[in-house]
């Protein structure tokens, strides 16, 4: 796991993210069209807001799609935050070789938007575990 570095915007977004939330962000990823904020356990409803009233606040200021991920240093826990909108049903971790992969199950009604179009919501969420737990890939079932 690399150190994390944010740029000038990144460090704007989580400035705006914890002014708006009072919350304390661990860690933020920009995306072409989504904002993905990490923040601490047990913060995470906070974060979004009543009726996501602060998510809504936080797109319409940015432009951008907010996704909020609770942090958990358990990686399994991490995952099931990381897929929370597509009702996980199980995180199996296991070594192959040299990698550490992760297969999470989803509700088949929504595995297609937990994927994204052209697999972008999947790489989303493992570059962003990755950077936080040794888990190198995975996939959804």
């Amino acid at each position: 796991m690399d150190e994390i570095k944010f740029t000038e915007d990144t460090l704007r977004y989580i400035s705006l993210f914890e002014t708006l939330t009072r919350t304390r962000v661990k860690d933020c990823m920009e995306t072409e069209d989504k904002l993905v904020f990490v923040v601490e356990p047990g913060q995470a409803n906070r974060a979004v807001g009543k009726a996501g009233e602060n998510v809504i606040n936080l797109k319409n200021h940015t432009g951008k799609n907010i996704q909020v991920i609770e942090y958990s240093d358990d990686p399994e826990t991490f995952i099931r935050n990381v897929f929370y909108n597509y009702n996980v049903q199980s995180v199996v971790i296991e070594n192959r070789g040299t990698i550490v992969h992760a297969t999470v199950t989803v509700d088949p009604k929504v595995k297609g938007r937990a994927i994204g179009k052209n697999g972008r919501n999947l790489k989303i969420a493992r570059d962003i575990v990755n950077r936080h737990h040794n888990v190198q890939s995975i996939n959804v079932a």
